[in-house]
């Protein structure tokens, strides 16, 4: 297996199948945490380090236990406990480590356990069948690429768009458009920008 597929892996799911603005998931933290720029960062951190790891631990599971045991239909609830749990050290982590992080993301540090973004990722790597195409464990390396784009590629637009949101604060917006509705404008027409992506991989 080249590298070729490792690099492929990473630019498709961050730039051609980018999780927010191509596939729809994780709108809840895009809008409700792009606000500040500090916030921002400091979501796509914990974004970044949940997505990888619960895709590495699900995929595991899902080919070393569940596919054994002929029990895959409880894949979602198996990768939900996991998510959870991995959000539950992140928040515990953060809470430790900054306090003024922990209170500026508020109430979406618990809440990226139900960014479906996360799961998406992980049962997208599933479906993907990168197990078929490699094998078991080159399949793994290619599954938590993959999560990794797609990480990376949330970070990206996550920051992006803070600093438009930012410069839009400071900006002469008709009443009726301020707030969400500017946002979603603003957020329609990056989906635009990289829709004009897709073809390239």
């Amino acid at each position: 297996m080249s590298w070729t597929v490792f690099f492929v892996a990473i630019f498709s799911s961050m730039l051609i199948n980018n999780v927010v603005l191509m596939r729809f998931l994780g709108v809840c933290p895009f809008i409700g945490v792009s606000k500040k720029t500090n916030s921002a960062i400091g979501m796509s951190m914990a974004v970044l380090f949940v997505m990888v790891v619960a895709s590495l631990v699900s995929y595991l599971l899902y080919y070393l236990v569940l596919v054994p045991l002929n029990i895959e239909y409880v894949q979602t609830i198996g990768f939900i406990l996991i998510i959870a749990s991995l959000v539950q050290l992140v928040e515990m982590f953060i809470k430790k480590v900054s306090k003024k992080l922990y209170k500026s993301l508020g109430v979406y540090l618990p809440l990226i356990t139900t960014n479906c973004a996360i799961l998406g990722v992980a049962v997208a790597n599933i479906s993907e069948d990168f197990a078929d195409q490699y094998g078991v464990f080159p399949g793994l390396a290619v599954a938590v690429t993959t999560a990794f784009g797609a990480a990376l590629g949330f970070g990206l637009i996550m920051f992006a768009f803070s600093t438009i949101r930012e410069r839009l604060e400071a900006a002469v917006i008709p009443e009726a458009w301020k707030g969400v509705p500017i946002s979603l404008i603003t957020a329609g027409i990056m989906a635009l920008a990289f829709a004009g992506l897709g073809g390239i991989v």
